[in-house]
């Protein structure tokens, strides 16, 4: 009573009445905690008991248990009390009991991973047999009903925090989440702080953009296959193994995508598909890629298998596509490797075109299977939209895109530029950039399939230059001699998009010591629940404070020559590179998608009356009629000749 007389005066209200609500746990259990009660086990066993009893004559479960107990105790049978217990049969009575165990553990369940107490009848929400439990959930009703709109808008944060770390059993194991079980905003402040704590020696660091969403915003969801206890599994590695975590769904993984990799597990034993074993290398299927469009809603799908060999492939995709029609291609990835490498080299068209498109920043982009695109396209147009906005372009700079991907940045960044140049080492994101810039009609960029840092010191050697240059490496940072060959190609501003926080601060550490500036760091949450980040540094090259004039003359009297006319001498009498076929190939290619015959650049060459050389292994008469190259392929290679300074 003096507990209640507390709560009176605290609050100004009588203690709360216990209400019989029109739920029960069951029809709760699912609301709370996210997935359906596990029933049966208990039932199972008190079913196994009872029919065991039976067999003994027991007239009934109850009669059962205490002859049990007695004999256990060497004591008489209370048979009367037992009748009085169970006036059921005796399985019908085993089976209660254990749904009644079911029951108990639903309610620790609950009560465990919700903060929700329920009595033992179900329907008294806070309110239990045990009198301490009884005070408990009182105590709680009372300070609920004593808190600010803020304090209970905290409440619920902190409980739906709660909720989404019970739906996620094996955040722990995976290690994909390190932080789902932080509240979104302290995420921020962590990884606020630690942007600080990195380059705060460098530049201002600017407020992390956050998400209004930080769940299930992943469009690229991998997930890898195998058997346990002699079904098929899907999931994820394990945190620094390989053994597979299953997953069912995932809180940052988009929900779509996780449904049709359920959906392939469940085909694989009708369609008597084994999963790959590591091991001892049998089975076929390893991997499944599954890439949505964010704007487009277009679905591809890549199964990985260790062998080209896929049995009853049409009848599989068939399947798979009546069950969800809304993919829009399906790839077969051959990998063979012994390796962590999740695609192989070769594929196969199973439907569709074998690649998606999708709208990013008012363009549109081509993404195949081994594309890199960004995973959160939500934040990828903030991102992006940075970037543009920090290399101030007029319209009159030359940009360079180094690791340039499928031209994303690149391409956005054209409309507001003079040139584009995109340089990426990946041979099929450079065909897929290609068809990009002529998809969004950008006719101001050209892309080269080559090294980015030995493009641009070939650049540098033959005294060429650009005004920005925009980096997206990879986790790993740029390199050193990247970072010296951009200070070589003279570029006065730089647009570091930087996904890895220490690499990061590393690299700006030596783009310190070339002469260039971090001017400032905006940092975006990209990866939510995660301890990655997304960052965008504007780097600008640093002006001299003054300037010292010096003029520098050779010889005497009259015979004086400066060293400027030197220099000039030096050039024009410098012999110019030696352009070759390849060259001219490796260009055409690498712009128009397609392969010219050497013979054709000979005869454009001729045509042109450019100096020719004989050929040491020419011969007078050809056993065939000459082909002609068509007119498109006459202008390509008039580019090409063009671009190297030919003509």
């Amino acid at each position: 009573m003096k507990q209640d007389r507390n709560i009176k005066k605290e609050t100004g209200k009588k203690k709360p009445v216990a209400r019989n609500q029109s739920w029960s746990l069951d029809e709760k259990f699912e609301e709370w905690v996210g997935e359906k009660p596990a029933r049966g086990a208990g039932e199972k066993k008190g079913e196994k008991i009872g029919k065991n009893f039976e067999k003994k004559g027991f007239r009934n479960f109850s009669e059962g248990l205490h002859r049990e107990d007695d004999r256990n105790r060497n004591g008489k049978t209370d048979v009367k009390k037992g009748a009085k217990l169970g006036k059921r049969g005796t399985q019908a009575s085993a089976q209660e009991f254990g749904r009644e165990n079911d029951r108990k553990s639903e309610r620790k369940f609950v009560q465990k991973n919700t903060g929700k107490f329920v009595g033992k009848n179900d329907k008294n929400f806070g309110i239990g047999t045990d009198s301490k439990q009884k005070s408990g959930a009182f105590q709680k009703n009372a300070k609920a009903q004593a808190q600010t709109p803020a304090e209970q808008k905290r409440a619920a944060e902190k409980t739906q925090q709660a909720k989404k770390k019970g739906l996620c059993p094996v955040a722990h194991r995976c290690g994909g989440c390190q932080y789902l079980d932080m509240p979104y905003k302290e995420q921020l402040q962590m990884k606020q702080s630690q942007m600080q704590k990195l380059l705060g020696n460098y530049c201002k660091v600017h407020g992390i953009k956050g998400m209004d969403d930080p769940f299930h915003y992943r469009n690229k969801v991998h997930a890898v296959f195998g058997y346990r206890k002699g079904e098929a599994i899907s999931g994820v590695y394990e945190e620094k193994t390989h053994n597979i975590v299953p997953v069912e769904t995932c809180m940052i993984e988009d929900k779509k995508a996780d449904e049709i990799i359920g959906t392939i597990r469940g085909m694989l034993k009708s369609f008597k598909i084994h999963t790959y074993d590591e091991d001892t290398g049998y089975g076929l299927l390893r991997h499944a890629l599954i890439r949505r469009g964010f704007t487009s809603g277009q679905i591809m799908v890549v199964l990985v298998t260790a062998s080209p060999v896929f049995p009853s492939k049409n009848n599989f995709v068939k399947a798979l596509r009546q069950k969800h029609p809304e993919i829009t291609t399906i790839v077969q990835n051959i990998n063979n490797r012994g390796t962590s490498m999740v695609l192989g080299d070769k594929e196969h068209v199973l439907y569709g075109k074998g690649f998606i498109e999708d709208e990013l920043c008012g363009c549109k982009f081509r993404i195949s299977p081994k594309s890199f695109y960004q995973v959160n396209p939500v934040q990828t147009e903030y991102l992006y939209g940075k970037a543009i906005e920090l290399a101030d372009l007029t319209g009159n700079e030359r940009v360079l895109d180094a690791y340039c991907g499928i031209g994303t940045i690149g391409i956005i960044a054209a409309s507001k530029a003079k040139e584009v140049i995109g340089v990426e080492l990946n041979a099929d994101a450079v065909r897929d950039a290609i068809q990009n810039a002529k998809c969004n009609d950008v006719k101001n960029i050209r892309f080269f399939c080559n090294d980015a840092t030995e493009f641009m010191m070939q650049m540098a050697a033959s005294g060429d230059s650009v005004d920005v240059v925009l980096m997206d490496p990879p986790r790993a940072g740029s390199t050193e001699a990247f970072i010296k060959a951009v200070a070589a190609v003279k570029a006065k501003t730089v647009i570091y998009v930087s996904c890895g926080p220490d690499t990061l601060a590393r690299d700006l550490g030596v783009f310190k010591k070339m002469g260039y500036r971090a001017e400032g760091a905006w940092p975006v949450d990209m990866f939510p629940a995660t301890g990655h980040v997304e960052t965008v540094v504007l780097l600008s090259h640093k002006k001299a404070d003054s300037y010292i004039h010096i003029d520098v003359e050779f010889g005497e009297g009259e015979g004086k020559i400066p060293v400027d006319s030197i220099a000039k001498r030096a050039e024009a009498y410098k012999p110019k590179e030696k352009v070759t076929y390849k060259m001219i190939k490796e260009y055409i290619e690498a712009k128009y998608s397609f392969k010219v015959h050497t013979a054709y650049i000979a005869e454009v060459k001729r045509n042109l009356g450019l100096p020719m050389y004989d050929a040491p292994n020419a011969v007078e008469e050809l056993k065939q009629p000459r082909k002609h190259p068509t007119p498109e392929k006459v202008e390509a290679i008039k580019d090409a000749l063009r671009y190297f300074a030919v003509i």
